[in-house]
């Protein structure tokens, strides 16, 4: 991987703690993710299950965890298993972890070849009661696809039907959600190189440039800097495609007189980093342009403050509403008599700003947790406030990255600039 080496120490950890929270006599095993067929004979590039990643640090397909605290064969408490290189594999793909390198990566001692899984798992399963076996439970998860630990399941099952069948994934979830400092250090690591991106962007953008030659600029920035590229499809969304939230196809001009909105991140050691900026394609904002960027700037100011522990992303949100909703009418899109009449089922700042302010933060761009549940010290959010005014053409974000501490909330991205002058200035410097 481009990343450079995570102490062990870090998932030798997870895995005490995700030992701590199995009951007697079970035994948890959780499977690396498939390679994804892309079309012919290629594959999509491998990334990690970040559950799978999470407990090992082991970036490599087709590799199973079993850990059994109580197992009787004390060299069976915790096994990694990983595919052997072979002489085709090292000529057509290079070598694979040996045992040596998967055990520093990973802190596992007893490191074997797949080849002896099924021996293992029968002795291990012979002496075991509960089975912790893991699925995708990412509230934002959907797809018919079948994925490895989902076949690994029903195949197990179909082996041993009678053991008690356990969900591991709700134990990785309240373990992810905080984060650890090295964690936090590798997130900052990520925001680091995706502000190091758009420094780039801004020296670059002019009339006439193409959308995807932004795109390029901001992957040239990332991988240079040992990111394994994006956290997820990058929006470059030039004039009117601002108002597409998910727009991705990023294939227009950008014309002098617009606005650009670049939501984007740089994935570091499988951890994300998640920014939007918003800035004009000539350099200069207009005056209807600086109005709408500065009070979604002042929304966001105000929204980073109320990510403090106690409170929640529900609530949290209906406040970021409120400063909103004056924000709006301050810009002239609708009157205090409008929310007045409101129906309360459609209130008027949804016309203009239609998703939430924060969402988890971690290995996935969009990472588990709960909307419902308490902020607590060393969780991440992202704070994104938006303006779209499709008539006119103009749709604003600000995204900033959240962490939440006991003393109140610390900006990771403080230093990547978000300010009219500082965006102007930077932009007047061309590379």
């Amino acid at each position: 991987m481009k990343y450079l080496p995570i102490n062990n120490a870090l998932f030798v950890s997870n895995r005490k703690k995700f030992i701590k929270n199995l009951k007697p006599n079970s035994v948890a095993i959780l499977n690396a993710n498939d390679e994804f067929p892309r079309n012919g004979d290629q594959d999509f590039p491998f990334r990690q299950n970040s559950d799978f990643f999470y407990l090992t640090g082991i970036d490599q397909e087709k590799s199973i965890l079993l850990i059994a605290p109580d197992c009787p064969n004390a060299k069976y408490k915790e096994v990694l298993f990983l595919v052997e290189t072979n002489d085709y594999i090292k000529v057509w793909y290079g070598p694979k972890f040996t045992k040596e390198e998967a055990t520093v990566a990973s802190g596992i001692k007893n490191v074997q070849w797949l080849e002896n899984f099924e021996s293992v798992l029968k002795e291990v399963m012979s002496t075991a009661e509960n089975v912790y076996l893991n699925t995708n439970e990412n509230a934002r998860y959907s797809n018919e696809v079948q994925y490895r630990d989902l076949r690994f399941a029903k195949s197990l099952k179909e082996k041993y039907p009678v053991h008690n069948y356990l969900r591991a994934a709700p134990i990785i979830t309240s373990l992810r959600v905080k984060k650890s400092d090295v964690e936090i250090e590798l997130i900052k690591k990520a925001c680091e190189i995706t502000g190091k991106a758009f420094r780039r962007v801004l020296g670059f953008v002019k009339p006439g440039v193409m959308e995807y030659e932004i795109e390029a600029e901001i992957a040239h920035e990332f991988i240079r800097n040992r990111a394994s590229g994006n956290s997820f499809s990058p929006i470059v969304a030039s004039g009117e495609n601002a108002c597409i939230l998910h727009y991705v196809v990023n294939n227009k001009e950008c014309k002098d007189g617009d606005l650009i909105l670049l939501d984007f991140g740089a994935e570091y050691a499988n951890y994300a980093g998640d920014l939007t900026r918003t800035f004009p394609v000539n350099g200069k904002y207009n005056k209807r342009q600086k109005e709408v960027y500065s009070a979604c700037l002042r929304v966001m100011k105000a929204a980073k403050k109320m990510l403090v522990v106690g409170t929640t992303i529900d609530e949290y949100h209906a406040g970021v509403c409120k400063v909103m909703d004056k924000e709006l009418i301050g810009l002239g899109l609708y009157t205090e008599e409008d929310v007045k009449k409101q129906d309360p089922a459609k209130p008027m700042y949804f016309r203009y700003y239609m998703h939430g302010t924060s969402h988890f933060m971690g290995m996935d761009v969009h990472d588990v947790g709960s909307k419902q549940q308490k902020l607590e010290a060393g969780m991440v959010f992202s704070c994104e406030p938006g303006i779209y005014i499709p008539e006119e053409k103009i749709g604003i974000r600000i995204e900033n990255d959240i962490l939440v501490t006991d003393k109140g909330p610390v900006d990771l991205t403080e230093n990547i600039p978000v300010e009219v002058d500082e965006i102007e200035e930077l932009m007047s410097k061309k590379i």
